[in-house]
């Protein structure tokens, strides 16, 4: 049974690690392009389903900071989809109600996705139905450490404050629920601040794979779980038997 602090009727926080795009398109003899073609078909489709299920704000890991090493061309190819995401999805979000922000550096992206990313955020500004947040050339380290060299010149410090400079926004829920797609099960340096508490949901569906069923799936596994924040669960004491009936 799920906490007081976690009910139903609160919207959540999922973040999810998109993962198994390459070994999807190589399993069908298409190539890795066509694999990450396909993964951003499942984000309109995730992006879609998210609010009917009760999801308040996703957190969607498309790039991380060492994906760089990858190969050049697949990079590249990475980087067009992102141009074509921006210009093509925003009027979409606009309609559907969701406010996009994107997390991680931009200051290593080709030359004009930062403008797009940030007029992107305008448009989608004032959406209220979901919250996304893409994280793009991000690492969870990299965001606590600057979070961290900006600390240093407060006099005081709060944990709520640190989290507003991890994340770069007030009032950020935590994550409540991280999923992995593919069959992996690490965090790859994702929301490694924001999901201390976080539960984890492991699949071995790929991500082009993954649908709206998968997704509800993962979020009744974690409705059926206890999470007790470090605490210990609720007793009912016993009844102590009374004297008279002895």
């Amino acid at each position: 049974m799920q906490s007081e602090s976690t009910s139903r009727n609160e919207k959540l926080h999922v973040g999810i690690i998109m993962d198994g795009n390459r070994r999807w398109a190589t399993r069908r003899g298409l190539s890795r392009v066509r694999g990450h073609e396909a993964g951003v078909d499942t984000i309109r489709r995730i992006v879609e389903a998210a609010p009917k299920q009760g999801i308040g704000t996703l957190t969607l890991y498309a790039f991380s900071a060492d994906n760089w090493r990858r190969p050049r061309a697949e990079v590249a190819a990475l980087m067009t989809l992102l141009r074509f995401y921006l210009a093509n999805e925003v009027q979409s979000l606009v309609r559907n109600g969701v406010r996009l922000t994107v997390i991680g550096r931009r200051d290593r992206l080709p030359d004009g996705i930062a403008t797009a990313i940030t007029r992107a955020e305008e448009a989608t500004a004032r959406g209220s139905a979901l919250h996304l947040r893409i994280a793009v050339d991000y690492s969870a380290r990299d965001a606590i450490l600057n979070a961290a060299a900006k600390a240093a010149a407060l006099t005081s410090l709060t944990r709520e404050a640190f989290s507003q400079l991890v994340t770069g926004e007030a009032g950020l829920r935590d994550v409540d629920l991280i999923i992995r797609t593919s069959g992996e099960k690490r965090l790859s340096d994702f929301l490694l601040w924001e999901g201390a508490y976080a539960e984890l949901h492991f699949t071995e569906r790929m991500w082009p794979e993954f649908d709206a069923g998968d997704l509800a799936e993962a979020l009744a596994a974690f409705h059926g779980r206890e999470r007790r924040f470090g605490g210990l669960p609720a007793i009912v004491p016993e009844e102590v038997p009374s004297l008279s009936r002895v």
